[in-house]
């Protein structure tokens, strides 16, 4: 795709043929999830790819507050991509103009070094964060906390604190995490397959239950399970940050990890990971070290729907009676071309009912960090979600992405809705389960 020589290549670290491959047709704009709700060309995929355009001629400087606007108010989300007719690569180029932006304050810059470089590539921290998080909730601190309203009144930059907490999903099991199987866990009958687990760094500590629920689905069909020690961050929301060095250090640590492992597929279960994953070989393009390697690790890289919608499954035996809605998680969707496959798994669960929702693709305002950074227009879109959502008389909302997840189960409790936001895997095991229970003694 890239025939510019070096002397064509723009400061956004892309040739300028990308760059210039939008015609401005407008094709996107009505699945832009910012011009949908600001109405601001600046705030449209085109909009801001003439922006990148002018900052690549040296007609504006990336420290321009108007142009950090628009580029961070951006969710990355792709769906222009599914859109654009011409193929423009719109996702690279937006990563690549916020790894020009330099934080604007201290509340940002504070957000970037304690959080992406500080928490997000030290796996002792994550781990102490999922461990206060946990005690947090079973101490009966966080109920207690809610219920005084002061998370609510919190003044100025401690307000994002509260923010932050309104997030936090409700973690069932202990203080720590359920620990997964051992290093390799051995399939149930004849190897078909050999795949190594992603755990994800807050899947690991805050969807443990998931996690194991993928690893006893996939060791059921027939998959010898790696989980290879130490895994660290995939870098995605360094990488949607613009903290592209960052990004790449964990990139080549984990490259080396599953590389060891020997596996012939590696398997993910969050959506913004896995498209992430699939990237490395363009994110290390420019190492002559690492780029063949980050190529090699990128094809092996499955999300776990996709693989498991392309071998030969177990039909589950056990019925879950239940009227679900599958919400399409835009790095899963548009990032990653997979929509078909998850909802594919669904519909092999007996009793199971799946209602489609109104623009079940459309952003729910997630987004890696964005409902952090950006609550007040995270909070229109989870509203515009919800509203789909309710429409569908569903009782459960599924999504392969821990984030949509999350931001979900945020707008389930707030309006207090008797549903749940939950993993397909979660789902398939469930029924897997209530198979086995069924079944007589030694069957």
């Amino acid at each position: 795709m890239n025939n510019a020589s070096p002397g064509l290549r723009s400061r956004l670290d892309v040739p300028r043929e990308v760059v210039k491959r939008c015609v401005h047709c407008g094709l996107c704009l009505d699945f832009c999830p910012t011009y949908r709700l600001l109405g601001n060309e600046l705030d449209s995929p085109r909009g801001r790819i003439y922006q990148m355009r002018a900052l690549s001629e040296g007609r504006i400087q990336a420290d321009d507050p108007n142009f950090r606007l628009h580029i961070f108010r951006c969710l990355d989300c792709r769906a222009c991509e599914t859109a654009c007719p011409s193929g423009v690569d719109y996702g690279r180029m937006v990563e690549a103009a916020r790894a020009e932006i330099r934080a604007a304050n201290r509340a940002e810059r504070l957000t970037r070094d304690v959080l992406l470089d500080g928490v997000f590539t030290s796996n002792l921290a994550l781990d102490a964060l999922g461990t206060a998080t946990r005690a947090y909730q079973r101490s009966g601190a966080q109920r207690l906390l809610r219920g005084s309203g002061l998370l609510r009144i919190l003044p100025g930059p401690l307000k994002k604190l509260g923010d932050m907490e309104a997030m936090l999903p409700d973690l069932p099991g202990g203080v720590r995490p359920a620990a997964l199987p051992p290093r390799t866990l051995p399939p149930r009958g004849e190897v078909r397959h050999r795949v190594a687990f992603i755990t994800g760094c807050i899947a690991a500590r805050f969807f443990d239950a998931t996690n194991a629920a993928t690893v006893r689905v996939l060791a059921r069909n027939g998959c010898e399970v790696f989980v290879p020690p130490p895994q660290k961050c995939c870098g995605a929301l360094h990488v949607h940050a613009g903290e592209r060095d960052t990004a790449r250090q964990l990139a080549r640590h984990n490259i080396a990890t599953f590389e060891r492992s020997g596996a012939d597929v590696y398997l993910v279960n969050a959506a913004g990971c896995g498209s992430t994953l699939k990237e490395y070989g363009e994110l290390l393009e420019d190492d002559s070290i690492w780029s063949r390697r980050a190529h090699a690790f990128a094809e092996r890289v499955r999300d776990i729907t996709e693989f498991l919608a392309s071998i030969d499954l177990e039909t589950p035996r056990g019925t879950i009676e239940r009227t679900v809605t599958y919400q399409d998680a835009c790095h899963l969707a548009h990032g990653q071309g997979i929509r078909e496959q998850p909802r594919r798994l669904l519909r092999l669960i007996p009793g199971l009912r799946l209602v489609e929702m109104r623009e079940s693709d459309f952003c729910c305002g997630s987004a890696g960090i964005y409902n952090i950074t950006q609550p007040e227009m995270a909070g229109r879109l989870l509203d515009l979600k919800m509203e789909s959502i309710i429409a569908t008389g569903a009782d459960a909302v599924v999504a392969a992405n821990p984030g949509c997840i999350i931001q979900i189960a945020a707008g389930i409790r707030q309006r207090g809705l008797p549903m749940e936001a939950i993993h397909p895997v979660d789902l398939l095991g469930e029924a897997y389960r209530r198979g086995d229970a069924m079944a007589p003694p030694g069957a």
